[in-house]
């Protein structure tokens, strides 16, 4: 292959500072995008197979031109009686006695029980030039919300404040012993620590600044700190209307912020506000990544390229993910346009 990974590249934008080569990032890639694009089915050998999985998903992003291996596992998987937040479930913790009675101390176990396998057969297959973005996903905000809901959380809010600020700190204590353990044993086949909390809406913030600078952001503060003492820089991704409390999540150590949408603010607004302090990852928004044909994906590429130079650390990709339900061709039509704009001959 002519192309060359050279992990430095996402590195060097999430460090604020201007890459070599414009390097392409994706926070994740729906398998079944993977296999139609290899041409060969693999996410079944996930679990049964890791190490044959794992050489065929990095090498995805190996031929796609990346030059690291999107991977996380997810924090909250491990919960039991989880699941408020995408399950449309009553969450499994409600009143003082839920929270007591609940099972916090064998998380941390379950969590690496299940995940070391995957951590370690990434290692093992990971491409020449090439290391891994991610690690320990989701954030406090969203597990808070696996375990109680989120209207039910609202409602706690001002019926039991005292347990609502509780189910911070509490999961935000697992989040720190998970990132210290995995920190200690995977560090070194990852070059940039992020996890994916969203903090906000269209509109707004789902809940108040206040509380999420008082009740999420020091949980992330401690976070960050052990991803800085690693060496490591630490790139957030939260979806939504987050303007409000950009600044807090800046002095709270965050190198890099992706995803973006267009209703909410054009990819280069975010660049011009905050590139002189935090590196960007993102551009194009999923819904015109779905949509666009030839000529205007590549105009609107050209100019979200042409508005970010300039502007500190660069990462180009979606502004939020590549699902199920983008049709393969309009996501290679990205990657090859993106890819010839910064001088490969595909």
């Amino acid at each position: 292959m002519s192309f060359q990974p050279d992990y430095h590249n996402i590195e060097d934008a999430a460090r604020n500072k201007v890459s070599a080569r414009l390097p392409l990032y994706e926070h994740i890639v729906n398998t079944g995008i993977m296999e139609a694009v290899l041409d060969t089915p693999f996410g079944s050998l996930r679990g049964t197979d890791n190490t044959e999985f794992f050489r065929l998903y990095s090498r995805f992003f190996l031929e796609m031109g990346y030059d690291t291996v999107s991977f996380e596992c997810s924090s909250r998987s491990v919960f039991p009686g989880g699941g408020a937040l995408d399950g449309h479930k009553k969450g499994i913790i409600q009143t003082r006695e839920d929270f007591e009675k609940y099972p916090w101390d064998s998380l941390e176990e379950r969590y690496f029980e299940r995940y070391d396998p995957l951590f370690e057969a990434l290692g093992q297959t990971m491409p020449e030039g090439m290391k891994g973005i991610g690690g320990v996903g989701n954030g406090v905000f969203e597990c808070v919300q696996d375990l109680v809901g989120y209207m039910d959380l609202c409602f706690m809010r001002e019926d039991d404040p005292e347990l609502y600020r509780d189910l911070f700190f509490k999961v935000g204590d697992y989040h720190y012993s998970l990132w210290k353990r995995f920190l200690r044993e995977y560090a070194d086949i990852y070059c940039v620590c992020r996890f994916g909390d969203d903090l906000g809406f269209k509109s707004n913030t789902l809940i108040s600044g206040e509380d999420i600078r008082e009740l999420v952001i020091p949980q992330y503060r401690r976070i960050i700190g052990l991803v800085h003492d690693a060496g490591k820089p630490f790139l957030l991704h939260s979806c939504g209307n987050i303007f409000s409390v950009m600044d807090d999540l800046i002095a709270a150590g965050i190198d890099a912020k992706h995803s973006n949408e267009d209703q909410i603010a054009y990819f280069p607004v975010w660049v011009e506000k905050y590139g002189d302090r935090i590196g960007n990852f993102g551009g194009i928004d999923t819904d015109a990544v779905c949509r666009l044909p030839e000529d205007e994906m590549r105009k609107y590429i050209e100019d979200v390229v042409s508005r970010c130079q300039g502007h500190g650390g660069f990462a180009f990709g979606s502004g939020n993910s590549i699902p199920d339900y983008v049709p393969v061709d309009q996501y290679l039509r990205m990657n090859r346009i993106i890819r010839t704009i910064r001088g490969e001959s595909l």
